[in-house]
């Protein structure tokens, strides 16, 4: 016999850095270890049912899109049963949202992916594994609608890149390779309270942002 779960990577980005949101668990055998925020499946529930509710109990987010990214069934995964875990994940902008612990849980807050505590089982494993496979979609798919407010500037859109890639971009590059694309529309509105030259504000172009996602494309550093 087995027990099936589902555990959320959630994403965020925030000045430049690449987070995910743990959550330290009060009970059982991780007790007081830090790990993915998680349930088991209930009845009459689907697994992307269930990684919605997970989402939604830690954050009040309930329509934002989930991507499913691996089955783990590895037999030792878990101590004291066998467990089989779908994980799935999403990208936010930590600052929009009121995270929260669980009933079940010591504490829950935000990481940078590069300054993690010890991770509960295998959840480092995963943690990796959803990296890579955000890695390998930034290449192919546009990013930064969840994770920008509805005008930024092209320097708070190369962040996001470069906190994803954990490179460093050249600038002139960037920039020429995301407008040749024709995914921004230029607000014609300039930063305001800044106190060093104020930059041009941006937005996507929802269709082709949409558009991108569908038939992808290669982005090439």
């Amino acid at each position: 016999m087995y027990s099936v779960s589902v555990d959320n990577l959630i994403f965020g980005c925030r000045d430049g850095v690449l987070e995910i949101f743990l959550i330290q668990h009060a009970h059982g055998p991780a007790s007081g270890k830090w790990g993915l925020p998680g349930d088991w499946i209930k009845d009459g529930e689907s697994l992307e049912e269930a990684a919605l509710r997970t989402l939604s109990t830690r954050t009040g987010i309930t329509d934002i899109f989930l991507e499913q990214l691996h089955t783990f069934s590895s037999i030792d995964r878990h101590p004291e049963e066998r467990v089989i875990t779908t994980a799935y994940y999403t990208l936010i902008r930590p600052q929009d949202f009121a995270t929260m612990a669980g009933s079940h849980e010591l504490d829950a807050r935000w990481f940078s992916v590069n300054q993690l505590p010890p991770l509960m089982y295998d959840h480092q494993h995963i943690l990796q594994r959803g990296l890579l496979k955000l890695r390998q979609k930034v290449r192919h798919e546009p990013i930064g609608f969840n994770l920008l407010p509805a005008k930024f500037t092209l320097a708070e859109l190369q962040k996001i890149y470069e906190a994803v890639l954990n490179i460093k971009l050249n600038k002139p590059n960037f920039r020429r390779k995301m407008l040749n694309m024709n995914l921004l529309i230029d607000c014609l509105e300039k930063q305001t309270g800044q106190a060093h030259r104020a930059a041009s504000l941006y937005r996507f172009d929802q269709s082709i942002y949409n558009d991108l996602k569908t038939r992808g494309f290669v982005f090439e550093l």
